[in-house]
């Protein structure tokens, strides 16, 4: 049998169930993207269900028209609302203890010092895990990752399925692009970043709907900072800012350095979203929580606690994000 004293179980269950609310904080906090889709209330958990459906608007209502007097008007029903489909993604990290570790660290202090750590170490790995996701194009570790920004918002739109919605045959379900070589026929550059920023951008709008985060990779972070340092225009109240994001700001919109060390943005790559039309949707029981009791083999003197996350990345209008590259 396996040692899993059960006063050490309870410990451990309890350091968890302790701290679950601040992991998931801690996971949106460290990404600026579900930073910003908290703000704008566009983390939306969902309680049940074989998929996650994110409702949509793809066309405009007919029946809208003018008329004179008593004109017979159209009252026949439109068809204008329909839903994106998300398949629901999980994810988990163990925190385990094996028996010679309780016997040497036997001291009340002792032992929750040593659940502490552990629990500190599988937040930073599932937080790390899940801000990957955010950048991936859903396909990681056989299709069981969350579905990002590479499979949303991406350089060939006018194909592919995406949320359950067909690319090819719905215009208003793909992103905008721009890319230097192609449309400026030039790479990159501090000189035409903001020529580039200001191409892309002006495709996205849609009279008040428009970008307001854009994330950079080092490279295009460093052209963009150039161009305002030659200006001398800097924006110091930025919002990002403020919570920790090294950022400054384009229009109204902030501009998320997303590079450094453990970047998770494509190379050569930087999005410009509006954040209005995307969505984190984690499981209301599965947001980082301990996953049922305690796990233990009975050839295997150690306790383990799972840490569980279900949920996904929704989006209800693609023809609003942006795709820049070089």
């Amino acid at each position: 049998m396996a040692f899993a004293n059960s006063s050490y179980s309870d410990v451990l269950a309890t350091t968890i169930e302790s701290r679950s609310g601040t992991i998931a904080d801690n996971v949106t906090a460290n990404n600026a993207l579900l930073t910003r889709m908290r703000q704008r209330g566009r983390q939306k958990p969902f309680s049940g269900g074989s998929i996650i459906l994110q409702e949509l608007s793809f066309a405009a209502n007919s029946t809208a028209k003018y008329y004179s007097g008593a004109e017979t008007l159209d009252v026949s029903p439109s068809d204008v609302i329909s839903a994106s489909q998300w398949s629901i993604k999980q994810a988990a990290v163990a925190v385990t203890i094996n028996g010679l570790e309780m016997l040497q660290n036997s001291g009340e202090e002792q032992i929750i010092d040593l659940f502490d750590a552990r629990v500190d170490v599988g937040e930073a790995s599932i937080e790390n895990l899940v801000a990957d996701g955010i950048y991936s194009d859903g396909t990681g570790t056989n299709g069981k990752q969350i579905t990002g920004l590479q499979a949303m918002v991406v350089a060939s739109p006018s194909s592919g399925v995406v949320g359950g919605i067909d690319r090819s045959v719905w215009s208003f379900w793909q992103n905008q692009t721009f890319d230097f070589s192609t449309d400026l026929g030039a790479s990159a550059s501090a000189s035409n970043i903001q020529t580039g920023f200001n191409t892309l951008y002006a495709k996205c709008v849609r009279g008040s709907d428009v970008p307001d985060l854009v994330l950079v990779n080092n490279k295009f972070w460093g052209f963009y900072m150039a161009s305002l340092q030659t200006l001398q225009r800097f924006a110091g109240d930025s919002e990002m800012a403020k919570l920790g994001f090294v950022s400054t700001k384009y229009m109204n919109a902030d501009v998320v350095l997303d590079g450094g060390i453990g970047g998770n943005i494509p190379t050569n790559t930087f999005y410009m979203l509006n954040t209005k039309y995307l969505f984190y949707r984690p499981h209301r029981e599965r947001n980082f929580v301990p996953i049922g009791d305690e796990r233990a083999s009975t050839n295997q003197d150690a306790i383990v606690r799972l840490i569980g996350w279900a949920g996904n990345v929704t989006a209800s209008g693609l023809q609003f994000q942006g795709f820049g590259s070089e």
